[in-house]
């Protein structure tokens, strides 16, 4: 599933706009940490999402993987990069259950993080993951 990793400075906007819209409809009580993602397809659709806390933390989804699940139910398999938002100083990192979800649909991928400043930081899932498990092993 390896994939282009460059994308097009639309796309890259777009991506950065949706999270940010996202993480306005976050909804955490609890933490009180917004979080928006966007995720691009290999066939050009973004699915956005937010994260969604519950008393049982156990739960809770990040807005890495909301995004995520709304596009594979809409039939999306190849996932070519990913932007997450959130509104504080500092930068958003996905945490290791979105990871590895991310390397579920990408041996690869661009991943953009974006602080309250509108700021980014550019990285790949490579990077973020390296020697990791993927579906090629089963």
């Amino acid at each position: 599933m390896e994939h282009d990793l460059e994308i097009t400075p639309e796309d890259q906007k777009e991506l950065i706009r949706l999270a940010q819209s996202a993480y306005a409809e976050a909804y955490v009580p609890y933490s009180h940490y917004p979080v928006g993602a966007a995720t691009l397809w290999s066939s050009g659709e973004i699915f956005a999402g937010c994260n969604v806390e519950n008393a049982s933390f156990g739960l809770t989804v990040c807005a890495e993987r909301n995004s995520i699940f709304q596009a594979v139910a809409q039939g999306e398999r190849k996932l070519k990069a990913v932007a997450i938002a959130v509104p504080t100083e500092t930068f958003p990192s996905p945490c290791g259950a979105c990871r590895q979800v991310f390397r579920e649909f990408a041996e690869d991928c661009l991943v953009i993080l974006v602080n309250g400043q509108g700021e980014t930081q550019l990285t790949h899932l490579k990077t973020l993951l390296p020697d990791s498990f993927g579906p090629e092993f089963l």
